[in-house]
């Protein structure tokens, strides 16, 4: 029997990482419409252009008007080609061509992208440090399916390698779809409380999903406690994140021990890092970006028993009330499933599963300003 049950949690760790989403959930929907050839051109911007007919607004794929395409002052790598798409979108494609009847075209490019237009980030197929390659002609259109896709509202495509007998040429066109998100923003003194339903008789399969985005080096993404010393938690340490997950009559341990997994580096960064927790007793899938590691926690049992209550942004001690002793996140978070359970939703709905909890200040009276829990963005 014990084999047995050894190898059904092979299986199970073998098992690949899967989000709780719409999609997952059996609604599939089209992600691949054009995004770019409806915007008007002050959506489009670069770094410099050649001339006037040569701007950024003629860089629609396909286009013909001006003088067909983006072309820059000067061709260097330092030129740039952006895309407003004036909200949040799914982006799950990406299309060139060059400048339309020229020898002007890209034959190899960076790609970045943003929230805020500021802070950016490059865009990584399967994990090469080099970037997409280009053109060969000015008029066929290279189209790169994104594995995987990501979220932004801004995109810069950077040239690195153009037609040595012409200039850096581009008409380019983004495709994807609406992206439905659910966010919460916490500010340091608060935190969500779940409570589970019912708590289960025999060990179940543990999912926990959610994105966060902070400037903040360390915070409690997740706690729950147990029995005898159990507790699981996910939380960032200098701008890594560690999950710590103790059973059997131990004493917590610092980050780095048998029963701690750490993963990620300088996550404070202001830009979205996606987390999949698997769990299943004391076996656990850890995902941090699609980077997936897995662990069984020593302790005394090889079960845990847990009590029925999650909280997230924070630790609760026994009456009840914020652990000022713990820091506490600072940031936000974004699509927090349990078991696919919208945790996020339930609080917006003032479900009785989920509780706001503030951090009281020294003269026990709570602080003014809440956890805020932004209206669905379904963009």
């Amino acid at each position: 029997m014990a084999s047995a049950a050894r190898a059904f949690l092979q299986v199970l760790l073998l098992l690949p990482p899967q989000t709780w989403s719409p999609a997952a959930a059996g609604n599939p929907r089209d992600c691949d419409a054009p995004l770019g050839s409806t915007l008007p051109p002050s959506s489009f911007s670069s770094s410099s252009v050649l001339s006037s007919s040569h701007g950024p607004g003629f860089a629609r794929l396909n286009r013909r008007d001006g003088a067909g395409g983006w072309t820059p002052l000067v061709s260097n790598k330092y030129q740039w080609l952006q895309i407003d798409l004036g909200e949040r979108m799914e982006v799950t494609a990406v299309a060139t061509q060059g400048g339309y009847g020229s020898s002007d075209w890209v034959t190899s490019y960076l790609l970045m992208f943003s929230d805020s237009g500021r802070n950016w980030k490059q865009y990584r197929q399967e994990e090469s440090i080099w970037g997409f390659s280009g053109n060969t002609n000015a008029d066929s259109v290279v189209h790169y399916r994104l594995q995987p896709p990501f979220e932004a509202r801004f995109l810069r495509f950077l040239p690195s390698a153009w037609n040595p007998k012409g200039r850096i040429g581009m008409r380019i066109e983004v495709y994807g779809c609406a992206y439905r998100s659910q966010v919460a923003y916490f500010d340091g003194r608060s935190a969500l409380l779940y409570r589970l339903d019912k708590k289960p008789l025999r060990p179940i399969r543990e999912i926990i999903s959610l994105k966060f985005k902070t400037m903040q080096n360390n915070g409690i993404l997740l706690h729950r406690e147990g029995q005898h010393g159990n507790h699981v938690s996910l939380q960032l340490i200098k701008g890594k994140l560690v999950f710590a997950l103790h059973s059997g009559n131990v004493n917590p341990l610092p980050a780095g021990a048998p029963e701690t997994l750490t993963l990620g580096s300088l996550l404070d960064d202001q830009h979205w890092h996606s987390v999949l927790i698997e769990r299943l007793s004391t076996h656990v899938n850890f995902t941090l970006d699609k980077h997936t590691r897995q662990f069984r926690a020593k302790g005394e049992s090889g079960s845990l028993d847990l009590n029925s209550e999650i909280s997230f942004g924070g630790i609760l001690t026994s009456t009840g009330s914020l652990a000022i002793s713990h820091k506490t996140f600072h940031g936000c978070v974004e699509n927090l499933y349990y078991n696919g359970v919208d945790i996020i939703e339930l609080a917006k709905k003032h479900k009785p599963q989920v509780f706001i909890m503030e951090l009281a200040c020294e003269f026990g009276q709570n602080l003014a300003i809440p956890l805020i829990l932004a209206p669905q963005i379904t963009k």
